[in-house]
């Protein structure tokens, strides 16, 4: 198939999160991205505790059309747009199928997406890419990604609303893959990706050749921040404060609060839930893909700066833990040089993003 000319010098990433939206601004050069500017701003009152399911979509793009004046990007003019859409109406998955010629794929495909993606066929918006096909057989390798035309309609209201021309949406998880592969020098076996928000988190396990494996884990930044009042007896202001500073440390200069409570005792904490939904994956895709060549597992997102979290992780996985930082192929100027920032991972595998 022949490749499209890119004709574009400037791209733009957007990853529209539930607490915060992060924009990317690159430049293209003759090999990789030069950093133009970005911003994060939440979307979500600082310092107020609030009730995620109250949260609505409508306060996205006042954020948006306020970022974009900060960066001094003008709606209008961008010429290659990156978004994603994430969350439970959204599903990807690595299938084997036999060869089919390209007029007969895409129903097949359809038909075969029904059953392994939750979300009704009536209501289903399909995508999907041939990875490889196998010599010996001819299999084909298909990655398939789908969502609801309703998660659609309400990404695109969103951008339509901040001014913005809808381009190429990605879906979370891929973005996810994309910000690695372009920025890591990943040599043979298998990585865990773990891209941790305020909600939830992506888990993506992926290696340049294995079998890649996506889903989402239901705790975030904001399940921290409960957890820290809890313990400690704080208001959700000092306990966002606690988090940011001491994660999941204690603060050496308090006592440190003990309840005796049945909650204490039944609540498994943030980090724990998390271990357990990643160990419950590990061995999923072991059994699935016959491959537990496990070389590292990278944080990256808001929470991934939490103190303390990277060696508890690391402690009870047993994988290498590290905070990814998605710059290896993006050129940093002075400016940004201390400002590198995990949580940016996403906005940057979309804004690299080619077609």
């Amino acid at each position: 198939m022949k490749k499209k000319t890119i004709r574009f010098k400037e791209t733009v990433g957007i990853d529209i999160g539930s607490h915060s939206v992060k924009i990317v601004h690159l430049k293209k050069l003759h090999d990789g991205f030069k950093l133009l500017n970005y911003e994060i701003r939440p979307t979500v009152p600082t310092g107020i505790e609030y009730i995620p399911s109250d949260l609505r979509s409508e306060r996205f793009a006042p954020v948006i059309i306020e970022m974009l004046k900060t960066l001094r990007i003008n709606p209008k003019s961008i010429k290659h747009l990156v978004t994603s859409i994430g969350g439970d109406n959204t599903s990807i998955k690595q299938i084997k199928t036999i060869f089919l010629p390209d007029e007969e794929l895409e129903s097949a495909l359809f038909f075969e997406a029904k059953k392994h993606i939750p979300i009704s066929g009536t209501d289903m918006v399909l995508d999907y890419q041939v990875l490889s096909v196998e010599e010996k057989t001819n299999n084909m390798n298909i990655l398939l990604a789908a969502t609801s035309k309703d998660v659609l309609n309400e990404h695109t209201n969103i951008l339509v609303s901040a001014g913005l021309n809808p381009n190429l949406v990605d879906i979370d998880s891929l973005a996810v893959v994309n910000s690695f592969a372009l920025n890591a020098f990943a040599e043979d076996g298998v990585y865990v990706l773990l891209n941790l928000g305020a909600h939830r988190s992506n888990m993506v396990i992926w290696g340049p050749d294995s079998k890649l494996f996506a889903r989402d884990i239901p705790y975030g930044g904001y399940n921290f921040t409960r957890d820290i009042m809890r313990k400690r007896q704080l208001e959700w202001e000092q306990a966002e404060h606690h988090k940011l500073e001491y994660g999941l440390l204690d603060n050496p200069d308090v006592a440190s609060v003990q309840t005796i409570s049945m909650l204490d005792i039944s609540e498994k904490s943030t980090e724990d839930s998390i271990v357990d939904e990643v160990r419950r994956s590990l061995r999923f895709y072991v059994k699935e893909a016959g491959n537990s060549d496990f070389r590292k597992l990278y944080l990256m997102g808001g929470s991934a700066k939490l103190k303390g979290l990277q060696e508890y992780i690391q402690d009870k996985v047993a994988i290498p833990t590290e905070t990814f930082m998605p710059f290896i192929n993006v050129e940093m100027p002075e400016k940004f040089q201390d400002k590198k920032d995990p949580q940016l991972a996403l906005a940057i595998g979309l804004a690299m993003r080619m077609e």
